[in-house]
């Protein structure tokens, strides 16, 4: 079966665990090569002797070592390795790429610099000396569940990355200063934005998070991304990592000046895929504010005799993020506390949090890849004065308008993973603007209602959460879900008060898509020559990195019988796309209304035809879609 699309590049290797052995087998299958290699918990410390040796046989065996390890490396990378700067740089890529293949990162090797953490069989590790419970705890009894949002009189805001650093002026010799009023760089990264609390009318209605009055809330189904990462290894335009390795393939012959005078020993420094550590952060984070939120949920599950079941997948960040969030949710240790479900992200594997394994159509670039058009007509526009104001600081080095794109990637990229990145000082606010409008491109026309698999890879979820709803197995499995797990009432259980799933940016915008939520597509086909006036589409609004959607469920004495509504980075979404819900103030709209409409959208989202129908669409704006699905059946 064929791979994701570019644009979409959601590929990662295997987990290694950062718990102990004993919670690791409680959530694995094995455990890592690693770990069988560490010191047994039973050994002892080494027991130190006299020496053996004397002082001149010492010497002369250090001189030997010195010469040895000189001559090694003069074979390895040449004369380049005893030389300063760029030289330098490039002699270090090399090293680095010695290591295994799934280290490469495809036109390139990937980081010049690597600081690999934790050695792979430290010499001290005795675990049996280093308990993690010794007793003597101390007092521990509990206290009642937190439940802000049915309880605060405001609702708490996230105002996105406390732990990262903008730059104090903008490109153009600071033109604007720190930007307008209103401006936050960290809002203008698309899909590469951290999370935020969107404005409280962003997507149309005059309504919070909290508990609308009269109602209470008796469920939440939450659906989030995960953590800030490192860029994935395959991308179809722009990419730090390659363009990082046209620097490095000839540095002696380009010299940086004035704003870009820092490339000439700056080193790439980005892994590939896995959580940084503000990624880690955010989820740790998400879990603290959704126990502080709906703590009280848990009683439900006291009182049935049951645990949560919270799903993931296999990659590593997805692993790592849905662990991340639990600690902040359960508190350490939380064993015993909840279940988690991992699902396999691969190829061939049907999985609802990653469907695009499963659907050929959405590997076709000429079907799928519909977004690089889009994205890169508009950045011969945006970028076109950057072009022209970068290009004589870099003599010697052909910079193309892919490559200044690729300088604001950098910039996102290392702010998330390195704290703060050097290249966000080289664009203006208006720069920035068009940069979070070609990733609005990007992800319109590749994953939401202007691409023609988004409902189809969409759909599944969609099923589960009516299955979901309305406490009844999945009648028919004819999309991406998995018929093993989910009619298996303990890795897919009904009747639970809290479900929480995590998945990548590009489903939670096919779910969007398949839900049918309009308000999102009003300005859409969206145009690659201008940015629209008030666009309901913005991606670093609805998924950004640690993206959450909150599916709440109420029961109110205003309005009869159960009700749900939607709220996504904390935007309530108004309902009115969806059929026979209401306009109403808070977006609620009864449950049986909406489920309703949902089974009438799945019942019309034909998935076989979707993704393996022999359907072809015209390149650019020669064929369009605003719901999602593929040119209709003739």
């Amino acid at each position: 079966m064929l791979g994701k699309p570019d644009v979409d590049a959601e590929a990662g290797e295997g987990y290694t665990s950062y718990e102990s052995n004993h919670e690791r087998e409680s959530l694995l299958p094995t455990i890592s090569e690693a770990e069988d290699q560490r010191p047994s918990a039973k050994s002892s410390p080494p027991a130190y002797s006299r020496r053996q040796f004397g002082l001149c046989q010492l010497v002369l065996a250090f001189l030997a070592g010195t010469f040895a390890c000189a001559v090694t490396q003069l074979i390895v990378c040449g004369p380049s390795c005893f030389t300063g700067g760029k030289a330098a740089i490039k002699s270090t890529s090399t090293i680095a790429s010695s290591g295994s293949n799934n280290d490469l990162a495809p036109p390139w090797v990937g980081s010049t610099e690597r600081h690999p953490f934790p050695p792979p069989s430290p010499t001290n590790a005795y675990p049996s000396l280093f308990p993690t419970s010794v007793g003597y705890a101390g007092g521990t009894p509990t206290g009642a569940e937190a439940a802000i949002v049915a309880t605060a009189p405001i609702y708490p805001i996230h105002t996105g990355a406390a732990q990262l650093v903008v730059p104090a002026t903008l490109g153009d010799k600071g033109k604007k200063g720190k930007g307008s009023k209103g401006f936050d760089m960290f809002k203008k990264w698309g899909n590469l934005s951290p999370w935020y609390s969107v404005d409280r009318t962003a997507f149309g209605l005059d309504s919070g998070p909290e508990t609308p009055e009269t109602c209470r809330v008796t469920g939440l189904h939450f659906l989030h991304r995960h953590g800030a990462r490192y860029p994935t290894a395959w991308v179809a335009y722009g990419g730090p990592a390659s363009f990082a390795g046209r620097l490095n393939a000839e540095p002696e012959k380009w010299n940086a000046s004035g704003d870009l005078e820092f490339m000439n020993e700056w080193t790439y420094k980005l892994g590939e895929e896995l959580l940084t550590p503000f990624g880690r952060q955010q989820l740790f984070d998400l879990g603290v504010s959704m126990r502080l939120k709906y703590g009280f949920l848990l009683k439900n599950f006291t009182e049935t005799n049951t645990l949560p079941v919270f799903r993931t997948e296999s990659q590593d960040r997805m692993l790592a993020s849905a662990l991340n969030f639990a600690i902040g949710f359960f508190g350490y240790p939380f064993k015993h506390q909840y279940q988690q479900s991992i699902t396999i992200e691969a190829q061939g594997f049907n999985n609802t949090l990653a469907p695009y394994d499963t659907c050929v159509n959405a590997n076709i670039k000429s079907k799928s890849d519909r977004g690089i058009y889009y994205i890169s007509r508009w950045a011969e526009i945006y970028l076109k004065a950057a072009h022209a104001r970068l290009q004589p600081q870099l003599k010697g080095f052909n910079l193309r308008i892919e490559d200044v794109f690729t300088m604001q990637q950098t910039c996102a990229y290392e702010t998330v993973a390195l704290g703060y990145s050097k290249f966000c000082e080289l664009f203006t606010e208006e720069e920035w603007d068009g940069f979070d409008y070609a990733l609005d491109l990007s992800f319109w026309y590749g994953s939401a209602f202007g691409s023609p698999v988004a409902r189809v890879q969409g759909i599944g979820w969609v099923q589960e959460l009516v299955a979901r709803l309305t406490h009844t197995p999945i009648a028919t499995h004819n999309s991406s879900t998995n018929a093993t797990l989910n009619d298996n009432p303990i890795t897919f259980p009904l009747g639970q008060s809290l479900y929480v799933d995590a998945t990548h940016e590009v489903v939670i915008l096919n779910i969007i898509t398949a839900l049918n939520l309009t308000n999102f597509a009003t300005t859409g086909p969206l145009p690659y020559d201008h940015i629209p006036k008030h666009r309901s589409f913005i991606t670093s609004q609805l998924s950004p990195f640690s993206a959450n959607m909150q599916f709440q469920l109420l029961e109110c004495t205003s309005v009869p019988g159960p009700q749900i509504r939607i709220i996504i980075n904390d935007g309530v979404t108004p309902l009115t796309g969806i059929k026979g819900c209401p306009e109403q103030r808070d977006g609620m709209c009864p449950v049986d209304t909406f489920v309703a409409a949902q089974k009438e959208i799945i019942a019309e989202t034909d998935w076989n035809y979707g993704c393996n129908g022999d359907w072809e669409v015209l390149e650019g704006p020669n064929w369009n879609t605003t719901t999602g699905s593929p040119p209709p059946k003739h």
